[in-house]
């Protein structure tokens, strides 16, 4: 969400009249949008607001932005820790910032959300915010409550992203399952992706996160019956822990974790699911973290990502419960949850080659063409292969070697129809 936040900041001022550049010292706006949900991730956006303080001292013309969930409600702390910072702007409030550059750019335009011409994959919030907090998480406190955006606003954008290039569109929010719940009517993401895919030159739909308590049967079955929605479920379980997941409020057990898992497969032939995980919670004990590790060598997930839990400031967590699992431990757990995926990751993808399957191009690197799969696997293709540029291009390719992150293969038609992987 943050990547696609700091697209439309970018996206708003190039249509004032701004533009990119590759070195801060030379931008009017230094602008550093910051992710706080884990203490790494804090650190990183702290070292690198300080590492850019030396610009604005040089040039005080220079318009400082810190913007993110980094920014809460209370900024007197951060105003103190960068005073260099010119405005502090909550998550996705950015009116401030381009009432600025209007006046930088003499312009009296309003700055549009949308590019002059689109990636091949492109994100759309579709609800801000969340209801459930977690006691770990630090996102209801920064990004507020739930707002879904009006389905007819997301399908115009849908259109406009289309129009403009884009092949692929993300449905983003922290809990996408909960969309449309406070719009009149209330229309659900089962809705709204019938809708999405009635776009023509519209080719894939992608949609995360889930939450496991509220995914409907409804959703699964939408998924299962659309030419368009990917099959592949991000759906978080943070722990194979009845007790943990209890301690995390997330309103759900294993066992009716593992039931949504089986029922997800069960509809949805080929589907990958996705998860994520922390490890070293308070209260995790070594009993605690093998069953973690048990759901995931049983459930055999396409992808883990894999946390050390991090209090963070004002959630529920940091308040009541203390962080009794050493770091060392916690770094020990991450590595081991690694490792174990690796492997299974290593086994899926060898099961690949030799099979053909659909992918979706969406440019170069280091001399070779890359893609996706619908299963979101990222499949590596030589640059010679097909005529002219594939961007933006389905392609059949037959996959001939595998790794733990990624596939190559060579391309057999363009134009797709191969195996939904």
């Amino acid at each position: 969400m943050n990547y696609s936040d700091s697209d439309r900041i970018a996206w708003g001022l190039e249509s004032l009249g701004f533009a990119r550049v590759g070195n801060p010292e030379e931008a009017d706006f230094v602008i550093v949008n910051g992710c706080v949900v884990r203490q790494k991730a804090e650190d990183k956006v702290v070292n690198k607001v300080r590492s850019l303080a030396y610009i604005k001292k040089r040039d005080p013309q220079k318009i400082f932005v810190l913007t993110g969930c980094i920014v809460g409600p209370k900024v007197e702390e951060l105003k103190e820790a960068f005073p260099y910072v010119d405005l502090f702007l909550r998550p996705q409030e950015w009116d401030e910032l381009f009432k600025k550059a209007k006046e930088l750019a003499g312009s009296g335009r309003e700055p549009s959300f949308l590019p002059r011409s689109a990636p091949v994959s492109v994100s759309i919030t579709i609800i801000k915010g969340c209801n459930n907090f977690c006691s770990y998480c630090i996102v209801p406190y920064r990004r507020g409550r739930e707002r879904s955006r009006p389905p007819e606003e997301i399908i115009c954008e849908a259109r406009g992203l289309v129009e403009r290039g884009a092949k692929e569109i993300v449905l983003l929010g922290q809990n996408v399952d909960s969309y449309g719940h406070d719009l009149p009517g209330r229309p659900d993401l089962a809705d709204l992706l019938a809708e999405l895919e009635k776009i023509e030159g519209l080719k894939r739909i992608r949609f995360l996160t889930n939450h496991p308590k509220d995914m409907t049967g409804k959703l699964i079955e939408t998924v299962a019956r659309s030419k368009k929605v990917c099959e592949c479920i991000a759906l978080p379980v943070q722990s194979g822990d009845d007790e943990i997941l209890k301690l995390m409020r997330r309103g759900y057990t294993v066992e009716q974790y593992v039931d949504l898992v089986r029922r997800i497969r069960e509809a949805i032939p080929g589907v990958a699911v996705t998860t994520d995980v922390i490890v070293g919670f308070p209260g995790e004990t070594e009993e605690r973290y093998l069953r973690t590790r048990e759901l995931i060598a049983s459930l055999r997930f396409d992808k883990v990502h894999i946390a050390a839990y991090s209090p963070r400031p004002g959630t529920i967590a940091a308040r009541k419960l203390p962080d009794d699992v050493p770091r060392e431990e916690k770094e020990r757990r991450v590595r081991d949850l690694e490792k174990l995926q690796e492997e299974i990751l290593a086994e899926k993808n060898r099961e690949l080659v030799g099979r053909e399957v659909e992918v979706l191009i969406e440019g170069k690197r280091k001399g070779k063409w890359f893609g996706r799969t619908r299963t979101d696997k990222l499949v590596f293709i030589p640059e010679g292969e097909g005529d002219g540029n594939l961007e933006g291009e389905i392609v059949k390719v037959r996959i001939e070697s595998s790794s733990p992150w990624s596939l190559g293969g060579r391309i057999i038609s363009r134009g797709g129809s191969g195996e939904a992987v």
